[in-house]
């Protein structure tokens, strides 16, 4: 049995909530979750890694048990939440780790790399966009307007996304068999989405992806130029991002390890062993574990 400790410590002011587990020596793998979920999704995957790995999964600032500061008081951007998350591992010692993004956790994750490069030892990106070819534009219209011209007209359609069809259309789209995927966790996504407040926070996030695809060319030539290891491994029937931003990782990381699995976008919940069974070959293969991952914890 592997202990999974739930934590909550405040970064910046705000209460930050994190899963943690493994050993405090071993490399630490930082997951990042994406919308409308939380570190919930990692559930899974934390106990099947953490024999060798050192986990933390925090939930983003508005997500999960994380504090929702109202909108009026945090002015929720993806730099922001890139900024709790440098803080997070600040205090928690962490100097070098493995990142594992998914949706939104891309573009936090794209930052933190963007800012201190050398921290990031490798990548796992599942539906973990850095390329334009992988937005689905018939998911992502109504976003790109909402950002380009906001008000009652255009938030209007992006309201149906906070509603339960559209929260289990996420999870079971794509999906061969959808009976594998636990009913729970589009209900206690919806749940999360229902708190006061919560929806000025999530159309505010809306309209900042925007900021995101602009950041694709710096990205993009920090993999050219550090040549990170990078593992993507993707849900073939996602429909929010699609393969093609798999498989776009090799125009500038010819040796990325990219693997279209069975499966949509939140793939941990149908296809956990296969995800869990790529990760473990990845990271043996590309961390040499003889180096400190962290200085210390500052809990």
């Amino acid at each position: 049995m592997i202990d999974v400790h739930h934590r909550t410590t405040t970064v910046n002011g705000h209460e930050i909530f994190y899963r943690e587990a493994g050993p405090a020596d071993a490399p630490v793998v930082l997951l990042l979750h994406g919308f409308p979920t939380s570190s919930r999704m990692f559930r899974k995957l934390i106990p099947a890694l953490a024999d060798r790995y050192h986990l933390i999964a925090p939930d983003h600032l508005g997500f999960g048990h994380s504090a929702t500061p109202s909108a009026d008081e945090f002015t929720y951007t993806f730099d922001a939440l890139t900024d709790i998350t440098q803080g997070l591992l600040d205090q928690l010692g962490v100097d070098r780790f493995t990142m594992y993004v998914q949706d939104y956790g891309a573009p936090i994750g794209w930052r933190l790399a963007l800012r201190q490069p050398a921290r990031v030892q490798t990548i796992i990106s599942q539906s973990g966009n850095a390329y334009d070819d992988g937005f689905v534009p018939d998911f992502w219209a109504p976003i790109w307007a909402y950002a380009q011209a906001p008000g009652p007209d255009t938030e209007r359609p992006l309201r149906g996304a906070f509603e339960l069809d559209a929260i289990r259309w996420q999870y079971l789209t794509g999906v061969p068999e959808p009976d594998l995927v636990d009913p729970d966790t589009w209900l206690l996504d919806h749940s999360g989405l229902l708190r006061p407040g919560n929806d000025r926070i999530q159309l505010d996030l809306f309209r900042d992806y925007a900021t995101n695809p602009p950041l694709y060319p710096a990205v993009q030539e920090y993999f050219r130029t550090s040549q990170v290891p990078t593992l993507a491994v993707w849900g073939a029937g996602d429909e929010i991002f699609g393969p093609d931003g798999a498989t776009a990782f090799r125009r500038d990381l010819p040796d990325a390890e990219i693997h279209l699995v069975q499966g949509g976008h939140f793939l941990l919940e149908s296809a956990l062993d296969t995800v869990t069974g790529y990760i473990r070959g990845f990271l043996g293969r590309t961390l040499t574990g003889d180096s400190p991952q962290r200085s210390g914890s500052k809990r």
